[in-house]
């Protein structure tokens, strides 16, 4: 083995983090012996040597080693290195990939397809895994060779035929997934694996192959699902939970086997059990100190104990298949909020997070039922409903009374500590809080009167908005304690916002201490955070006037900016404000740019001289610039005709300007606006997918600002609000 390893210039390639003469250790660890050198190998090779799916020179040179442990039966773990072959030539660039690349990736897509081609003219000897003796490789084999070999009919040809000989039934549900990926990747193969897939989804069959079935055919052929799909899926969720695994159930034969046997998902081995050779392992690899080995514990964690702890990767299969039937999902997950089994309603709590963060829909059933999860004495349970309602923000209102028992019943979790880093509110508050709900405010008191506050409590008040008013007392004492060294910004922006927000124009003298003694570090913060609240107390803050003209005598900085924008709101002196404005119009940074612009908008028709310059910015490179100029300029000159082409461009180039532009709209309203507005408007009405939906990826708010997309959309249609432009 490994014949020729050390003829291949190793040291003169590089991986992720420097020269590759690591590379031959690496390798011969994936063929040890001790299960924590073979961990820590594979955690070198996805770390290093296949980083974040990068393909480097020494990858490409690692193929045909890789290949050769695999072929080798004495070697242990085989199917781990199976999937690394798989994700090392399994990266597909599609044509719009590549004209997106630049002449840095170039050779980064150039190794991507050498790796592809290199894994791809081995992966014959994927056939003979298929039915290798050790599970492990059988579970990684077909998904490699759905992936990676390049001939799709033999492949779906043997999946069908292993099926109804395959013991094992994780590696069942693994060949049909596999008959998924070629159908999804060889489209005129979609109808044969359909046929396959909806047989494989009759009622002859067991109930987790069943559910496999249907899920990959959401994946890939979604008009062949039953048109019971939830009452079918709902169905085979019971006969799963209540089905005893060594029982007959369903046909043996050509397609399928009666399922494996499973544990009760509530019962765990007893002292005198036999832990199996699983525990085993376990126990000679020791704690996982390699992220391979962090993952695989978590991994292991998370199925301990359930039935069929693959259940939860199939549905979410099939949530992705559905797709847009937010119904359809909506009842799913309903049926599995009311199961007495606590893991499915754990997944389904999770999933629910998934579907209302990307697709809008009616959710207060749904919602609903997350809600009563907190009362669950299953502390994940109850917390994964915590965490999901937070994100809500007002979409948790069928669940405010749910929230505020829970709130009321745990003063110990209001607050939650970090091993590093300031503490927060705990989510059940936040949630409350983001409702409006006063019932938070004892929370928040109490949080208030911490030796260190959580950061986010400012945010909290904000949200509450006039019945927070009681708390302005505490956060006006607190400031004034606050000492003004190095670690000022951290303690006093939390104060600041929730001051801000309730424009406590009564904390206007220890605000003014903030920003004369503001430090060095972070001090530019600190005092933004100052301005802003001075601003919004208006008239209450006459005492910050003569600060207030001192900062503004260097026109173009931000800090000028900042503060004759707070000056303008306290004691509304256009004449000294005016032109400091417009020199910040000059300023270097785009961003300083855009400060000026909003607080020109603000200024309203006072501050009409400003137009020219205001146009002349709306074809300036930076998209925000343009929009916050497109605004300003109808604030300053009530004249929509320039201003509106801009941002409706700017509507289609850039999803995440589109609230921006719809509080502008909405103040124009629709007749404002022009009928190009209102088409746009009601095209975004009419969409099922939240505009800010990524694969991948979110935000925490980003339900939030999609829900008050849709207010906005909504308010400009319905006509003028008569909220013109500021005069």
């Amino acid at each position: 083995m490994f014949a020729g390893i050390d003829e291949v210039e190793w040291a003169s390639m590089e991986h992720a983090y420097g020269p590759a003469d690591d590379v031959p250790g690496l390798l011969r660890g994936l063929a040890s012996a001790h299960p924590a050198e073979r961990e820590g190998a594979l955690d070198g090779m996805y770390g290093a040597v296949h980083h974040q799916g990068d393909v480097y020179a020494c990858t490409l040179a690692c193929i045909p080693f890789l290949f050769e442990l695999v072929a080798d039966p004495g070697i242990q773990d085989r199917g781990s290195i199976v999937e690394l072959l798989t994700s090392i030539g399994g990266i597909d660039l599609d044509e719009d990939d590549e004209e997106e690349l630049d002449e840095e990736e170039i050779e980064g897509a150039a190794n991507y397809a050498m790796a592809a081609a290199a894994v791809t003219a081995g992966a014959g000897v994927f056939f003979e895994l298929i039915a290798d003796e050790d599970p492990g490789v059988r579970l990684a084999a077909p998904l490699a060779l759905a992936t990676l070999h390049g001939h799709p009919v033999r492949v779906l040809a043997l999946l069908r035929e292993r099926l109804p000989v395959e013991p094992d039934e994780e590696v069942r549900l693994a060949l049909v997934e596999a008959a998924g990926r070629v159908a999804l990747r060889h489209r005129p193969l979609a109808g044969q694996a359909a046929d396959w897939l909806s047989r494989l989804a009759a009622e002859s069959y067991p109930p987790g192959l069943r559910l496999a079935a249907l899920a990959q055919l959401a994946r890939c052929a979604p008009e062949a699902l039953p048109g019971d799909v939830v009452q079918v899926v709902a169905g085979l969720l019971r006969r799963l939970r209540t089905t005893p695994a060594d029982a007959p159930d369903g046909a043996d034969g050509a397609d399928g086997t009666s399922g494996a046997d499973e544990a009760d998902p509530m019962v765990t081995a007893g002292p005198g059990d036999d832990p199996g050779p699983a525990a085993d392992a376990a126990e000679e690899r020791g704690a996982p100190v390699t992220l391979v080995g962090q993952l695989r514990a978590l991994s292991a964690a998370e199925s301990a104990g359930r039935t069929a702890p693959w259940t939860a990767d199939l549905l979410r299969t099939l949530h992705v298949g559905l797709d847009d039937r937010v119904a359809d999902r909506t009842a799913l997950l309903t049926d599995q909020l009311r199961s007495p089994d606590l893991r499915q309603r754990i997944d389904a709590v999770r999933m629910s997070a998934g579907l209302i963060r990307a697709w809008r829909g009616p959710y207060e059933e749904l919602v609903r039922l997350v809600g009563e999860q907190l009362a669950s004495p299953e502390p994940k349970l109850a917390e994964a409903a915590s965490h999901v309602l937070e994100e809500l923000f007002g979409l948790a209102a069928p669940a405010a009374d749910a929230l505020a028992v829970r709130v009321a019943a745990q003063p110990g979790a209001w607050v939650k500590e970090w091993a590093s880093g300031p503490p927060g509110l705990g989510s059940a508050v936040k949630a409350l809080a983001r409702l409006g709900d006063a019932r938070a405010l004892p929370a928040l008191a109490a949080a208030l009167e911490r030796p260190e506050v959580p950061h986010d409590v400012g945010f909290a008040v904000g949200y509450l908005g006039a019945a927070a008013a009681p708390l302005a007392g505490v956060l006006r004492r607190r400031l004034g304690e606050i000492a003004l060294d190095e670690g000022a910004y951290d303690r006093a922006n939390p104060l600041l916002c929730g001051l801000t927000a309730l424009r406590a124009g009564e904390a206007a003298p220890e605000v003014l201490r903030v920003l004369r003694g503001a430090p060095e570090y972070r001090g530019e913060w600190l005092r933004t955070s100052a301005l802003r609240a001075l601003g919004s107390f208006g008239s209450a803050a006459h005492c910050a006037v003569p600060e207030l003209r001192a900062l503004i005598r260097r026109p173009g900085t931000a800090a000028a900016t900042e503060a004759a924008q707070a000056l303008w709101a306290v004691d509304g002196d256009t004449e000294t404000v005016l032109p400091v404005l417009i020199e910040g119009l000059r300023a270097e940074h785009a961003h300083e740019r855009r400060s000026a612009v909003t607080a020109l908008g603000g200024l309203g028709v006072r501050a009409e001289v400003a137009a020219p310059r205001l146009r002349a910015l709306l074809s300036h490179d930076e998209l925000w610039l343009r929009v916050d100029a497109a605004i300003a300029l109808w604030e300053v000159s009530a004249r929509a005709e320039a201003s509106v082409p801009v941002m409706l461009a700017a509507w289609e180039k850039n999803r995440h300007v589109r609230v921006r532009v719809a509080e502008c709209l909405a103040r124009m309203g629709a007749a404002g606006a022009g009928s190009d507005a209102a088409h746009v408007l009601r095209a975004e009405l009419a969409s099922v997918r939240r505009h800010n939906a990524m694969d991948g990826g979110y935000g925490s708010h980003d339900t939030y600002e999609d829900e008050k997309l849709l207010a906005l959309c909504r308010q400009a249609l319905s006509g003028n609000t008569g909220k013109g432009p500021t005069t």
